[in-house]
């Protein structure tokens, strides 16, 4: 793990944005921590946002369960707890404000078709190469009018050319030049997540007035497309600060679908929250 960034801000807002697909673990456990220690050194505030877009995985109980964990570490946010899946008109309002500068278009590839022609045009790095980018108007409309499902990508380079280059300063990391571009045409929504991850992270941080966002660095690059976005909503710029991760024994990162150790099994295990604390990084 990387050392606490130097002290943010008077007055900084952060936020812990966990999505509700299984328990916390450690490794949440650390990222709430980081938040709340930047804001309460910052005389700021923290907030709880539950990220819960992807309703196939998303569950109202595991939602409960990030609120008692939390609680149980000794950690106070700000109420209300925003809870994006109540936001997707707002999202889809973004949305077309994008698409009706010609920002977005619809992909109707497979990820068998991108896969094969990734291969195909073998780049420098495997990115959707823009199958669907340049195609006609009245084809995209008579396929969606057939009911073929689709996804909406953000055309980046057109993006990149009304926001001129992007940068952004990372308390950790330092500031950085952003490269988009090397990121491909990202999805921003699809037929079954109406709005990605890079689009409702960034323009809740935007509604809710976060100042430093905190994240693991694992999500480093993904700050490029979220620069880019809010460049082009006219969105406030905020710091950032993405911190080590905490890993298991052989050095890998803890992650739900490896069954990381979570807080409730140390809990009932015995441990104490300071003890629990203490191993996420914060004695």
């Amino acid at each position: 793990m990387r050392p606490m960034p130097p002290t943010p801000p008077p007055g900084s807002v952060t936020r812990f944005a966990p999505s509700p697909t299984g328990f916390l673990h450690l490794g949440h456990a650390h990222s709430a921590l980081f938040a709340a220690r930047l804001a309460e050194q910052a005389g700021g505030r923290f907030l709880l946002r539950i990220e819960d877009i992807d309703a196939t995985r998303c569950r109202p109980e595991f939602t409960t369960a990030i609120c008692e964990d939390l609680a149980w570490l000794g950690l106070a946010w700000e109420e209300p707890v925003r809870v994006q899946s109540a936001r997707m008109a707002h999202y889809g309002a973004t949305l077309d404000s994008l698409r009706g500068r010609g920002l977005l278009y619809p992909c109707f590839c497979t990820r068998g078709d991108i896969a094969a022609a990734i291969a195909a045009a073998h780049g420098p790095a495997a990115i959707y190469p823009g199958t669907c980018r340049n195609l006609p108007a009245a084809e995209a409309d008579a396929r969606i009018a057939a009911g073929r499902p689709y996804a909406l990508r953000l055309d980046v380079t057109r993006a990149l050319a009304e926001t001129g280059p992007l940068h952004f300063t990372d308390l950790i990391h330092g500031p950085r030049r952003c490269v988009p571009e090397a990121q491909g045409d990202v999805v921003l929504a699809r037929k079954d997540i109406p709005a990605s991850y890079h689009l409702c992270v960034t323009q809740d941080d935007a509604e809710q007035g976060v100042t430093l966002v905190t994240r693991g660095e694992d999500l480093l690059e993904a700050t490029d497309i979220h620069r880019l976005l809010q460049a082009l909503m006219g969105w406030p710029e905020p710091l950032y600060a993405h911190h080590g991760l905490i890993t298991d024994e052989a050095g890998k990162r803890l992650a739900k679908r490896d069954q990381a150790p979570t807080l409730r099994a140390l809990r009932a295990s015995g441990m104490s929250p300071a003890e629990v604390r203490a191993r996420a990084g914060f004695p």
